[in-house]
C-alpha cells in the first residue's frame, strides 16, 4: 500500500467544496470529509463525491457504547467509503463491535482506524483534562495496540508517534496522520506537527492535510508539493 496524501475537505456546505475539488482536473485526491460537512450535507455528499472519483475517509470518529457503533457502521459501510474511524477510547469491545457492523455480507469492508489522541492535544492537557497520568507516547501506543488487538487496520495518531506504533504493532498497521504543515507554514491549532518529509521520515503511511491545501492561493500546487514531499 503505497503512502497517499489525504485532503482535509472540511467545508460548510457541498457547493464550497465543490467548487474547491473541480480545480483538480488530473488525479482525483483522496479526501476526508469530517463532522462539519457530513452534518452540513448527509450522508448524499459522500455518495457526490465517491461518483467523481475521490477515495474517501470518512471522519465521524465514532464514540459509544458497542451496540450502537455496531449499528451506526452497519449504515456507514453502505455508503462505499474506502475508510472510516471510531475513538480507541471507546474500549476493545467498542472496536470489536465496530469492526462487526462494517463488514458486509461478502467479507469486505472499508478500512477501520482509530483516535489514539487528537494532534490538538497535549500531554500536560491529557493529564490535567483527562486525568490520564501515563506519558502521551505510551499511551499512543497502548491505544494502538488495543486496536491492532480488535482487528482494526491502524490509528490516527501524530507524526511524531508513528514510529513508535510501528514498532509496537508492525509495519503493515497503518499510520494516518493529521498535524502535517509546510516549513513555512502556520502551525494553527495543533500542537503536535510535522513537514509532510518529516511525517515521510517517522513512518506516516497517510497523512491528512488541510489548511496547508485548502487555504492556499493555489491548493492544486499546495496539494502538488506535498505529495513531491511526503512520497518521492
Amino acid at each position: 500500500m503505497g503512502k497517499d496524501v489525504i485532503i482535509a475537505c472540511d467545508f460548510a456546505d457541498k457547493q464550497t467544496c465543490l467548487a474547491f475539488l473541480r480545480k483538480f482536473t488530473g488525479k482525483k485526491p483522496f479526501v476526508k470529509i469530517g463532522m462539519e460537512l457530513y452534518y452540513a450535507e448527509g450522508p448524499q455528499i459522500v455518495t457526490e463525491l465517491k461518483a467523481l472519483g475521490h477515495p474517501i475517509f470518512l471522519d465521524l470518529k465514532l464514540h459509544d457504547i458497542p451496540n450502537t457503533v455496531e449499528k451506526a457502521m452497519q449504515v456507514l459501510t453502505n455508503l462505499d467509503i474506502d475508510m472510516c474511524n471510531v475513538h480507541a477510547g471507546g474500549t476493545e469491545a467498542m472496536m470489536e463491535a465496530a469492526i462487526r457492523g462494517l463488514t458486509r455480507a461478502d467479507g469486505t469492508r472499508p478500512l477501520l482506524i482509530a483516535v489514539t489522541q487528537l494532534t490538538s492535544t497535549s500531554e500536560e492537557r491529557m493529564q490535567k483534562d483527562l486525568l490520564i497520568e501515563k506519558p502521551l507516547d505510551e499511551v499512543v501506543r497502548h491505544y494502538a495496540q488495543t486496536a491492532k488487538k480488535a482487528g482494526l487496520d491502524g490509528v490516527v495518531c501524530s507524526p511524531l508517534e508513528a514510529g513508535k506504533v510501528k514498532e509496537a504493532c508492525g509495519t503493515s498497521f497503518l499510520t494516518v496522520t493529521p498535524g502535517v504543515r509546510f516549513a513555512d507554514g502556520e502551525v494553527g491549532d495543533q500542537v503536535r506537527v510535522t513537514t509532510p518529509a518529516g511525517a515521510k521520515a517517522l513512518g506516516s503511511d497517510y497523512i491528512v492535510v488541510g489548511r496547508p491545501i485548502t487555504a492556499a492561493e493555489d491548493p492544486v500546487a499546495a496539494y502538488e508539493r506535498c505529495m513531491k514531499e511526503f512520497t518521492e
